[in-house]
């Protein structure tokens, strides 16, 4: 009786992978990627900090020179010249010195951090004022406009510059290209030199913007390395008097938990009118594409302070009720509470028909131009054609005067020549026969052999087969 090996179908039993040694892997993979406590150099970055906070010497005449560069820069609007004016700036220093203080509980850093923040401050303004205040330097450019009123997004710039570079400078190798990356996109520079220039030309408004926007970039790229060295958990500066430690670590809070809060609140504020203004351009974009033509678009036309909208129509004129349908939507673009105002010409009619005719006119010149660049074009053709048959004409002519000359020094007794072209046909072909007639003296009694040699030269002389002397 045959038995059965019934092991060879029982399949194998699977051992279910464990999801905790799974969450393990990926957690331990992540960790050996993300964490930047490893080859952290604490002692030598305090050292570096500490060492560029001051703003004397070589280091404010460095600044000084700086500053002026990018004020030129901004003035004929080069942002190549204003890149390589933050390169050269030695700004980051005091910045870095703040949030570090901060974050070590070092009062006297702080201190020293603070006053020579308020010397670059001073000298940078007094700089850019200087240079702006030349009347042939005054001139508004796109690259000083766009430095006059911060927006959300300078917030993310300069918090991730400021974490990045603190993140660069704690390394024992410090990574130059990533400090030289920070120095051009928190971009300290431009706003000092346009707040500068808002003092020159007396327009408050640029000069409260442009050191709202400093002032963002500053306290944010402060808070930034405050982050790091907590987290990194740089050593703390320790008093022999505990009274002094507690009362310098209640004030470090203090600021800290005071920056913290600002850095909140302003962001909070930008995040808000960020909103407000991207929602009223929804808004007008949704106008437009109703069919409602608009002019004059600024952005001065939201007013963010004053809750309002203004857009200028041309065109149809909107009934009352068109006006008020736009007006109750408002809400439903997050703008509850804004005014909407629609303001339009009496009757643009005449400027609507001016517009019509004059493109009508303008067509109609196009066409103009179109059919005399072809009659140009067809001249040109003509003209190209007649210089090739002239080239041609030219090309077969003989230089008669010089081969007389030549033939006459060449072969004695020769009295007279003359030529001419001559057609033949001897009815099996054309061909054409340039014929040269001579006159020899009596006295030459070997005119015709002279006048085979002289066949055969001016055959040689002028490249031509087809040549006959008589």
């Amino acid at each position: 009786m045959e038995t059965t090996n019934n092991s060879e179908n029982t399949p194998e039993k699977v051992h279910p992978i464990s999801l905790i040694a799974i969450f393990n892997s990926i957690r331990a993979f992540l960790h050996d990627i993300l964490d930047i406590r490893q080859d952290t150099n604490s002692k030598g970055t305090i050292e570096d900090i500490k060492g560029n906070i001051s703003m004397k010497g070589h280091t404010a005449w460095v600044l000084v020179f700086s500053i002026l560069i990018a004020s030129i820069g901004l003035n004929v609007s080069s942002p190549a010249v204003v890149i390589g004016a933050m390169l050269i700036s030695p700004l980051m220093g005091p910045i870095l010195g703040v949030g570090l203080s901060i974050g070590i509980n070092d009062i006297d850093t702080l201190k020293r951090s603070l006053t020579n923040l308020g010397v670059m401050v001073s000298l940078s303004l007094t700089t850019s004022f200087l240079f702006f205040l030349i009347p042939l330097f005054r001139n508004e450019t796109p690259e000083l406009l766009a430095r006059i009123a911060p927006d959300v997004r300078d917030v993310f710039i300069a918090m991730a510059g400021g974490l990045a570079l603190i993140i660069a400078l704690s390394r024992r190798s410090q990574q130059t290209n990533t400090i030289a990356g920070v120095a051009i996109a928190t971009a300290l520079m431009p706003p000092l030199c346009t707040a500068g220039y808002g003092l020159a030309v007396g327009n408050l408004s640029y000069f409260a913007g442009a050191m709202f926007l400093f002032t963002i970039n500053t306290i944010f790229i402060a808070l930034a390395t405050f982050v790091i060295v907590k987290f990194l958990k740089f050593p703390m500066v320790k008093y022999i008097n505990s009274e002094k430690r507690k009362k310098v670590a209640r004030m470090a809070s203090f600021i800290a938990l005071l920056v913290f809060s600002g850095s909140i609140y302003m962001f909070f504020n930008l995040y808000i009118e960020n909103r407000f203004k991207q929602n009223a351009q929804n808004l007008i974009n949704d106008i437009k594409k109703s069919g409602i033509s608009i002019i004059d678009e600024v952005a001065e036309n939201i007013n963010y302070s004053g809750k309002s909208i203004q857009v200028f129509i041309y065109g149809d004129k909107l009934s009352a009720d068109e006006i008020e349908k736009w007006k109750s939507k408002l809400p439903e673009y997050g703008l509850a509470g804004t005014q909407l105002i629609l303001k339009q010409g009496v009757d643009d009619s005449d400027l609507r028909h001016e517009v019509k005719n004059l493109t009508e006119l303008y067509s109609q010149n196009q066409k103009i131009i179109s059919s005399r660049d072809e009659s140009i074009k067809e001249k040109e053709e003509k003209i190209k054609l007649l210089e090739t048959q002239l080239n041609k004409y030219f090309n077969s002519q003989i230089p008669f005067i010089q081969i007389s000359e030549e033939a006459k020094a060449n072969y004695n007794g020769l009295k007279q020549i003359s030529y001419g072209v001559i057609v033949q046909n001897n009815f099996s072909k054309v061909d054409t026969l340039t014929v040269f007639n001579t006159e020899w003296n009596d006295s030459n009694p070997k005119s015709k052999e002279q006048k085979a040699l002289l066949q055969k030269w001016l055959k040689i002389r002028l490249n031509k087969d087809n040549i006959l002397v008589n």
